[in-house]
């Protein structure tokens, strides 16, 4: 018998199958479903669930591993098995057994048919050097991707019984059949426009009734959608992209679950979720954890409010909750080969719990990125969660980097409105000494909550290459939302998420437009699709861009100039940056910009190869971005 259920769990490991050894007992969820050897935080925390299951005492007979202690809750379905892990302990599968008290003594007698259950667990190698891997950085481009409307590699798992939502493609909000299947196929596209960090929004199990497709409530955390594909699929989507060069950044929630979360049918503690498993709504008051005259009202309802009727906020006071989110980040590092995390709605989440959350995974993972969304305009609000900040509230927190909300609604609203210059964006990148480390924040030109750009800037094509250069050469680590580079639209203002989520063309098998091979694409199209490419591949030989400094020149008649250098022995790159958002043609005196241009008389449009007079006046041509190398 227990050769079958070894069998079985080298097949389906990610699955938390027990073997079932009695008629009065079972398990129904074991989580996490399997742990790693050598890690440096040498205490796990296992999750037993099953009808009456804290009726039975744990025992295990395995080198290296013990029972460390067992915690009990109201709920006689949830066991908490503590294990400790040291340095004898060798890759390999013991089993976990749980009987009534006195019915055994020893983990290897078989559990008698009335009184225990047992379960295979495995404790798997470490791959090499993982502690020590190597997170995105300023040298990437992520590219962004939301796997339901990307593209449909497996057309079978459109649907599945007995799975809620099936899918209907002509419903904005409705699943529409994109897959891991679909971002393995196209992995050379993505490599072929120079991205190197793909990241798709969550994969998890949302077994949610309508709305499922978007990923953000998770039903089962350790579970990848069936309608996505499987745990081993996401598995090969992170070794196929890595034989590519490319990254995979998991998208990840940790402030609230779906509703329908197995969890909701019978909860581990009336306080796993805030307010009791009843609904009482956030009211986004994102600033009340920071202001030294916020009420403590608002502090509450903001991180243990609802994110919606349909989302439990998780309450991560609770020891235990903490624990099984942290837990579950690291097993997703550790069993996808991660190259990092993108954090939903960060600011959401409890602030202790952050504290320790970002503690406990950098401390196993010292050069992993992690990125978190603090949806606000304020570089002061923002920087407040950054790694090294130091804040009035005496607040402590590890994560790396953050989306730049600030500096993307800053050139937006420079192209865009009428009346602004780019002032706005000279004074935001002016603000960059509130963040311990600017350059680890992620600039986006677009994502999945937002407007797209190209409709933005009213389908103005040179505006939208003003807006990918700025992207790509500001000081910071630039993603791009798939379909950016073929001229994807959206409606351009109110929230409408539906038009902002469209497929990708060429995605689905019948498609008269493919993105992909650029057939059916229009001129302005394939312009875009070219001008996107040679950038992106362009910043990929950059070190200047990647790791020098920033100068910045105050706008005048409705230009910008910014230079990126280095000044080290052996590197004196600088690379000339202007933009001008005139009708017409302006000419810039040179000697203003000496400093950096260093008696430099030309240079170089990496984006048209037209060389530029640089001797007395600079000629800029209207409606314009140029990327000057002297």
């Amino acid at each position: 018998m227990k050769k079958i259920f070894a069998a079985v769990l080298a097949a389906i490991a990610v699955l938390p199958v027990a073997t079932v050894h009695a008629r009065d007992y079972r398990i129904d969820h074991l989580e996490p479903p399997s742990w790693w050897t050598g890690m440096k935080h040498q205490k796990l925390q296992l999750m037993v669930h099953g009808e009456r299951i804290a009726d039975l005492d744990p025992a295990i007979d395995y080198p290296g591993v013990r029972i460390d202690s067992v915690t009990r809750v109201a709920n006689r379905n949830y066991l908490f098995v503590d294990l400790a892990i040291d340095d004898r302990a060798a890759p390999g599968r013991f089993d976990i057994v749980l009987r009534k008290a006195g019915a055994a003594a020893s983990a290897d007698a078989d559990a008698d048919a009335n009184s225990g259950v047992r379960h295979p667990y495995e404790l798997m190698a470490r791959e090499k050097a993982s502690a020590q891997r190597a997170g995105f950085n300023s040298s990437d481009v992520i590219y962004q991707v939301m796997p339901d409307r990307f593209a449909n590699g497996a057309p079978a798992n459109d649907s599945i019984a007995p799975m809620r939502e099936k899918a209907d493609r002509q419903l904005g909000g409705g699943r529409h059949g994109g897959d891991i299947a679909g971002m393995i196929d196209r992995l050379d596209y993505i490599a072929a426009m120079g991205f190197t960090q793909l990241w798709p929004t969550p994969l998890v199990e949302n077994d949610m009734p309508s709305y499922s497709y978007h990923g953000y409530a998770a039903t089962d955390h350790y579970k990848i959608d069936a309608r996505y594909g499987s745990n081993d699929e996401f598995r090969r989507l992170s070794t196929q992209a890595r034989k590519r060069g490319i990254g995979i950044i998991q998208d990840v929630v940790l402030s609230h679950i779906g509703l329908a979360h197995w969890w909701m049918k019978d909860m581990p503690t009336p306080d796993w979720t805030n307010y009791n498993g009843k609904f009482v709504g956030t009211e986004h008051h994102r600033v009340s954890v920071q202001d030294p005259y916020g009420a403590e009202a608002d502090r509450q309802n903001f991180t243990r409010g609802w994110f919606g009727p349909h989302m439990p906020d998780l309450n991560q006071t609770n020891p235990l909750v903490a624990n099984y989110l942290i837990q579950n980040n690291i097993w997703w590092i550790e069993y996808a080969s991660l190259s990092g995390l993108r954090i939903d709605t960060y600011g959401y989440s409890d602030g202790a719990f952050l504290t320790e959350y970002t503690r406990r995974i950098m401390d196993e993972y010292p050069k992993l990125n992690m990125v978190g969304e603090e949806w606000h305009k304020s570089p002061a609000v923002v920087s407040h969660w950054q790694r090294g900040k130091q804040n009035a509230d005496g607040f402590v927190n590890s994560l790396p980097s953050l989306m730049d909300f600030p500096m993307m609604y800053a050139m937006r609203t420079a192209l865009t409105d009428q009346e602004a210059g780019f002032n706005e964006v000279y004074e935001t990148l002016s603000l960059d000494y509130l963040y311990p480390d600017p350059g680890k924040l992620v600039l986006f030109e677009g994502n999945h909550d937002i407007a797209r750009l190209f409709s933005v800037v009213g389908e103005d094509l040179a505006l939208y290459k003003m807006v990918l250069a700025y992207t790509m050469t500001m000081p910071r680590i630039p993603q791009f939302y798939y379909g950016t580079e073929v001229l994807m639209t959206s409606t351009a203002k109110g929230r409408d998420d539906a038009s902002y989520r469209r497929d990708f063309p060429g995605g689905w098998a019948g498609d008269k437009v493919d993105g992909f091979t650029g057939a059916g694409l229009t001129p302005r199209q394939r312009e875009a699709q070219a001008f996107v490419k040679k950038l992106v591949n362009w910043r990929k030989t950059q070190a200047v861009i990647h790791h020098g400094k920033t100068m910045q020149f105050g706008p005048e008649q409705d230009t910008y100039v910014y230079f990126r250098y280095s000044d080290s022995k052996r590197d004196t790159k600088r690379i000339m940056v202007a933009f001008n958002k005139n009708p017409k043609p302006v000419s810039l005196g040179t000697k203003r910009f000496q400093e950096m241009l260093n008696g430099a008389t030309s240079g170089v449009d990496v984006l048209t190869g037209k060389t530029f007079e640089l001797s007395t006046t600079l000629t800029l041509p209207a409606r314009s971005a140029v990327i000057l190398e002297f």
